[in-house]
């Protein structure tokens, strides 16, 4: 076994291999830039070796600079995580001659199954059904437009050497398609140095669905079960379950046979993924295989016991594999969500800046018994599982040269609705301040029907979202009980305020008993009736609300009992109230005296500024491209310019007819949020 081994990545799967290496006494050396030079896991491995500038085509992907570092370092192996250079034969062919293994599979099969029209045309021969396309190189947005009409619109444009969304757009009409078409070329470029594209047909209403395959160096092949990733946007994944609420097991096996079959063909050897489109009547179709580790691999680790990264260690150390198909069993449920940097608010565009606050839940290590990866026996019902891996500290920053994820939240529990409802409370404990992030979104989507039931299809969020999120309506019955124990809560407060002032001996009996609570349009009577276990909250109608809790004043999370329910609720002071949020929901409760709630009936309401004649820029990002001049008239819809963040290009368009007046950017220049791009007449 490898005494060191070298992680050329960055982020929560640098994080996420050092601790597997840690737990098999094997020594770790990570690499940074100057942007991570206090990053996570910089601090967590034994040594760190920095290996240049910020932007990653000058650092984590200079292939020479990473051998420099293993040889500075003395590592004997080298876990590539992915992106970067987890897919690069180039990269593998280096450590071979420098006698230095690769943790992953070999170049030959990286180099089949790592480009997308060579994939396609292997699994084809392999016996894999594959989705109608255009399998060869193509040369010229009229040439994409061409081929798009011959495939059949609508079609998906992708980068040959692509992946995490990178370099992908889905195309409906011509216009898409010559637009979708340069702007792939143009993240593939930036993104992995290889600006090939190809185009195949769009399946609607699909399932993305893929199989998670281990094999070794001794013909041994398995597939640990599937993973349902239908919750998608911009092609990049945000909610991935494991296993899928719609195959059944004969299409499980079908799938999972031909995703073994097709990683033997090439002589694989480590762990990697099988992509496969599934429509409504369980046809599947092959998409790519990922020759690495996934981002969503937690969840597959949670329901079969099995530590992927350890697999890959000890396949890459040639050892056998020790778990057959026979031993592969599926327990309970698993459900990845995916926080990122972004801002839902803005049509989820990038959010860079210092993490303020960053309190994840308490982890927790429950679910089956496990023992050399298989499995003793199953949990007890209601037991459940937290699993939260990330890259980041609170005070550490965000920046604007990376992946926007922060973190991956992970439940287990033995049924799938005991696994959203474990998720839902995690994410309500989850606190992250200081940027924009997409923790209200993910709340609503663990709510939705079509989520609960398990009717998704990557159309999701387009589907049921198409003007954007705009946060959540909650339901009568949960704000009755946000109102009841927002009650409680500024009982507890005023309490502490008077005992504070020392205006009374005896506090309690100055703090009054009848409150008007208003949120979210609504107003409620109350009166608190307390005791010393909690207090009971009776409102006008005659619902009695029994309220128990250990929050005190000041505690930016109140953990309460709302008649045998449990309420997460992220509370920040404000004037005469609360700032709540929960379940996806951003709600100002106010607490007031029934004199106070009649006086500020008579407040005037403070309106936002007019903007409606500005171009602002949505996001901290490079204007990549100014399309219009001063002067020109402008149509609803028409590009006015291109923005890049965070490695994705964003066109922002007219909202309606108008004239430029001033263009206050040029390419090159780095814009910060609502800064002024152009103006209009």
């Amino acid at each position: 076994m490898f005494k060191k081994i070298l992680i050329a990545n960055r982020g929560e799967i640098a994080c996420r291999v050092i601790k597997t290496a840690r737990k098999m006494g094997i020594s770790t050396v990570a690499i940074y830039s100057d942007a991570d030079a206090h990053a996570l896991h910089v601090r967590m491995a034994d040594e760190a070796v920095h290996i240049g500038p910020p932007p990653a085509n000058q650092s984590y992907i200079v292939i020479d600079k990473v051998m420099e570092a293993i040889r500075k370092t003395g590592a004997e192996a080298v876990h590539p995580g992915y992106g970067f250079l987890s897919e690069n034969p180039k990269f593998a062919q280096a450590l071979e001659r420098e006698g230095v293994i690769f943790v992953g599979p070999p170049v030959g099969a990286i180099e089949a199954m790592g480009d997308k029209i060579t994939s396609k045309k292997i699994a084809q021969e392999a016996g894999v059904s594959t989705v109608p396309g255009y399998m060869g190189l193509i040369g010229d947005a009229e040439e994409a437009v061409k081929i798009s009409r011959e495939v059949g619109y609508p079609v998906m444009i992708k980068a040959s050497a692509g992946g995490g969304g990178k370099g992908m757009r889905i195309a409906w009409s011509d216009e898409e398609a010559r637009e979708g078409f340069q702007s792939s070329k143009n993240e593939a470029a930036s993104s992995f140095g290889d600006d090939r594209i190809f185009i195949e047909k769009f399946v609607t209403q699909p399932r993305h669905i893929e199989i998670q395959v281990l094999c070794d160096s001794h013909g041994n092949g398995i597939y640990l079960g599937e993973r349902e990733c239908s919750i998608q946007r911009r092609n990049q994944k945000v909610v991935e379950e494991a296993p899928s609420p719609f195959l059944d097991a004969a299409t499980r096996k079908a799938m999972g046979e031909q995703a073994v079959a097709l990683a033997k063909a090439v002589g694989y050897a480590s762990a990697g993924t099988v992509e496969f489109i599934v429509d409504g009547q369980k046809n599947f179709y092959f998409l790519e295989m990922n020759t690495r580790l996934q981002v969503e691999h937690p969840v597959t680790e949670l329901i079969t016991g099995v530590d992927l990264v350890e697999q890959m260690i000890r396949v890459a150390s040639g050892e056998p594999l020790s778990i057959t198909q026979d031993d592969v069993k599926l327990i309970g449920w698993a459900i990845e969500n995916r926080l990122y940097a972004e801002d839902p608010y803005r049509n989820f565009l990038p959010s860079t800046g210092r993490l303020t606050r960053y309190r994840p839940p308490a982890e927790i290590a429950a679910g089956p018994l496990l023992k050399n990866g298989k499995w003793q026996g199953e949990a007890p019902a209601g037991d459940a599982a937290v699993r939260n891996d990330t890259g980041v500290f609170e005070g550490g920053e965000i920046s604007i040269y990376y992946d926007p994820m922060i973190a991956k939240l992970c439940t287990w529990a033995p049924t799938r609705a005991e696994a959203i409802e474990a998720m839902r409370v995690a994410l309500d404990s989850f606190e992250v301040e200081g940027i924009g992030h997409n923790l209200p979104f993910l709340s609503a989507v663990m709510d939705h029907p079509r989520f609960v039931s398990g009717d998704i299809t990557t159309a999701f969020i387009a589907e049921e979202y198409p003007e954007g999120f705009t946060g959540v309506t909650l339901a009568s019955d949960d704000l009755r009980r946000i109102a009841a124990a927002c009650a409680a809560m500024h009982r507890v407060a005023e309490i502490r305020r008077t005992r504070v002032s020392g205006r009374m001996d005896n506090h309690e009996r100055k703090v009054g008993t009848d409150w008007v609570v208003t949120l979210q349009g609504d107003r409620h009577d109350v009166t608190i009736a307390a005791d010393h276990d909690g207090s009971t909250v009776t409102f006008a109608d005659g619902q009695a609300l029994r309220v128990t809790s250990d929050w005190t004043p000041g505690a930016s999370l109140a953990r309460l009992d709302v008649n045998g329910e449990t309420v997460v609720l992220k509370a920040t002071k404000i004037t005469g109230g609360f700032r709540i949020r929960t379940r996806g929901a951003d709600i100002k409760v106010h607490v007031r005296t029934p004199r106070q709630a009649e006086l500020a009936l008579l407040m005037p309401e403070k309106l936002p500024p007019d903007t409606s004649k500005m171009l602002l820029c949505p996001m901290p990002g490079l204007i990549v491209k100014i399309n219009v001049a001063e002067g020109d008239e402008v149509q609803e819809g028409q590009a006015l310019c291109t923005v890049e963040a965070m490695k994705m290009e964003n066109i922002l368009r007219a909202e309606r007819k108008g004239v430029v007046t001033k263009i206050n950017a040029a390419p090159g220049d780095s814009m910060g949020v609502d800064a002024v791009i152009m103006e209009f007449e």
